[in-house]
């Protein structure tokens, strides 16, 4: 983005770029979001930079009233598939406070040196600068929303020692962890219990992103109840249960952690799951400007791609969703969840299991599934390639190279692996042309089923192919407009 553009963005307080880029005040050493209340500084006063870490770098702190942490992240993270895109999202997924910077780089197929450098370049802050304006955020949300000791805050949140943590937060926030737990925001959850807001940009589709995953949702690890949806996540250091419901500006969420040292990581994957960093104007006036989709677009306004917490999940959940139902796929997962997923020391309602492991499904697959012997073949090599790492799943992977690992699995063909990119990384750019409830949606809509001409058509959404997608789904289970098929 442009400096002038920024400037008329933060003219217009325009909450659509906050998280897009920083706001930075020179007079008063402020960074804010663009849509904060303030009055508009000088022109010569202002100062734009990438991410907060950026602002923090070159020595502002957070603005007390807009809580610039506090926003949907850039959606660029979602449609950049460089090094700085796919390191972001494992960033936010706390790799560097788990494994370090070698362990980031590893995971990404580079030098830390050269990682450090185009992070510097790129986003104004090197991996260890990104990773502690997280560590600041999920440390903030602590102090304000649960009343665990501040050392118990400090280890959970990442920091290496209490001096550290008192240190960085009156550095970033201009205030002590004492005088931000003052100014709590809303009741305190218990010791491993977190109320938060999840924010979006609007607008948003909610009904249609609980929609796609209650079609979908797993008996034992999932339940949808009431307008919400609860699901198990198995996270770095624990478990969790995470409840999430709708509200206009966000999703409500609650997490009950095992171990609160994966609240960034939860609150990373749920994000990714509800597609909460999205950019619904660019796609909308995309998607919206071919004629045949525009009606789509404006039944679903905010069309979201939900993603994944667990990538062997979403690639196990695609072998057995091959040329079968919806429906079909469900019963058989479920089966498999009950047989093979581990329980919950914490079960909350109806969701009291876990997902199961690569380890269980390498052993056990073929003689736990019914159906086709080469399908439970083919869950089995896939658990089998996880467990040992010859296969990563996680959102840091290169598209093109994901796909052609799992394209080496045997039984695992275009559509499965273009599948898994687009919920496992958020892919926004895939077509599953060979899909039969997608090419039945774009028949409803009088866009041409056969494979070849459906992408033929496909290339004027380019890059929201992914978002068109979950349209052409949503008519093919409703129907056309006028009302429901049978």
């Amino acid at each position: 983005m442009g400096t002038e553009e920024a400037l008329r963005a933060v003219a217009a307080r325009d909450a659509r770029f906050d998280g897009t880029f920083i706001h930075a005040v020179r007079s008063t050493g402020i960074y804010c979001r663009p849509s904060c209340p303030a009055r508009t500084p000088k022109r010569d006063n202002s100062e734009f930079y990438p991410t907060a870490a950026a602002a923090q770098a070159a020595g502002y702190r957070a603005c007390r009233r807009c809580l610039p942490d506090a926003v949907p992240g850039s959606p660029e993270w979602d449609l950049r598939a460089d090094l700085a895109g796919r390191a972001m999202r494992l960033i936010g997924d706390g790799v560097v406070d788990r494994c370090g910077v070698r362990g980031l780089a590893e995971a990404l197929g580079y030098s830390e040196r050269h990682l450090t450098r185009v992070l510097t370049t790129e986003l104004g802050a090197g991996p260890l600068g990104l990773a502690r304006a997280n560590r600041a955020h999920s440390a903030r949300v602590l102090i304000e929303t649960t009343d665990i000791p501040f050392s118990d805050v400090a280890f959970a949140a990442g920091f290496a020692s209490l001096r550290q943590f008192n240190d960085t937060m009156r550095e970033i926030f201009g205030r002590t962890p004492t005088d931000l737990r003052g100014q709590r925001r809303g009741a305190p959850g218990g010791a491993g219990t977190v109320p938060l807001r999840l924010p979006f940009r609007a607008p948003c589709d909610t009904a249609g992103a609980l929609r796609f995953l209650r079609r979908r949702a797993l008996a034992g690890i999932e339940e949808c109840r009431d307008g919400s949806y609860a699901r198990s996540l198995r996270l770095p250091h624990g478990t969790a249960v995470a409840t999430l419901r709708p509200a206009d500006t966000h999703f409500a969420c609650t997490l009950r952690l095992s171990d609160l040292r994966d609240l960034g990581s939860a609150v990373a994957r749920l994000r990714r799951l509800l597609d909460l960093d999205a950019d619904p104007i660019a796609i909308g006036e995309a998607l919206g400007a071919d004629p045949v989709l525009r009606g789509a677009v404006a039944r679903s306004p905010g069309v979201r791609v939900p993603g994944a917490v667990d990538g062997l999940e979403i690639a196990v959940r695609a072998v057995l969703g091959q040329q079968v139902s919806v429906a079909s796929a469900r019963t058989t997962a479920e089966g498999l969840v009950a047989e093979l997923g581990s329980e919950l020391a914490h079960p909350e309602g109806g969701v009291t299991r876990l997902f199961p492991t690569a380890e269980a499904l390498a052993e056990h697959a073929v003689s736990a599934l019914p159906g086709p012997r080469r399908r439970a073949e083919t869950v089995r090599d896939l658990a089998v390639a996880v467990a040992e790492g010859r296969l990563a799943l996680h959102a840091g992977r290169d598209e093109a190279e994901l796909r052609a690992d799992l394209e080496r699995i045997r039984g695992v063909g275009p559509w499965t692996s273009g599948y898994v990119a687009m919920r496992v990384l958020g892919a926004p750019d895939v077509l599953l042309s060979g899909d039969f409830a997608l090419r039945r949606g774009a028949g409803l809509l009088g866009i041409p089923e056969e494979p070849t001409a459906l992408q033929a058509h496909a290339q004027r959404w380019s890059p929201w192919r992914s978002y068109a997608g979950v349209l052409l789904w949503e008519t093919a289970s409703s129907g056309p407009p006028g009302g429901p098929t049978t």
